[in-house]
Parts: structure tokens; C-alpha cells; sequence
């Protein structure tokens, strides 16, 4: 595997600060349950799939050669 990808790009670092989050939050104070926390995981998941969609968009306006073979 010699691909390399952002910090933020890794479902597993997201998933892992969500798994998280409740028991941080609940330190705080903050009383969070499971079915918060899966809701909090949609919207992230749904957040990253709008900037991916949004990121192919703009690439390809700004984009200078056509694809091709």
C-alpha cells in the first residue's frame, strides 16, 4: 500500500474521534447516547460526501486539459 492519503480523509480517524466523543463529552458533562453518536457519524459521512462532490466539480472546471487515453 503506497498510496498516501490526508489524516482527515481516514474513515478510521473519524470513526475512532466518534467512538470517542461520547466519553469525552460525557467528562464534560454532557450526556451523549449511542443514538447520538450514530447520528453524529451520518452527518459527518454525509459532510464528506458533499466535499468530495463538490471537490470533483470544481477539478473539473478548473481543469486545463481534457481526459483522455
Amino acid at each position: 500500500m503506497n498510496d498516501v492519503k490526508s489524516f482527515l480523509a481516514s474513515k478510521t480517524i473519524w470513526g475512532a474521534v466518534i467512538a470517542v466523543a461520547p466519553t469525552v463529552l460525557g467528562m464534560l458533562g454532557l450526556n451523549v447516547t449511542g443514538a447520538d453518536a450514530a447520528e453524529a457519524a451520518q452527518h459527518v459521512n454525509a459532510i464528506i460526501t458533499a466535499a468530495g462532490g463538490l471537490l470533483v466539480v470544481y477539478g473539473r472546471v478548473k481543469a486545463t486539459k481534457a481526459i483522455g487515453k
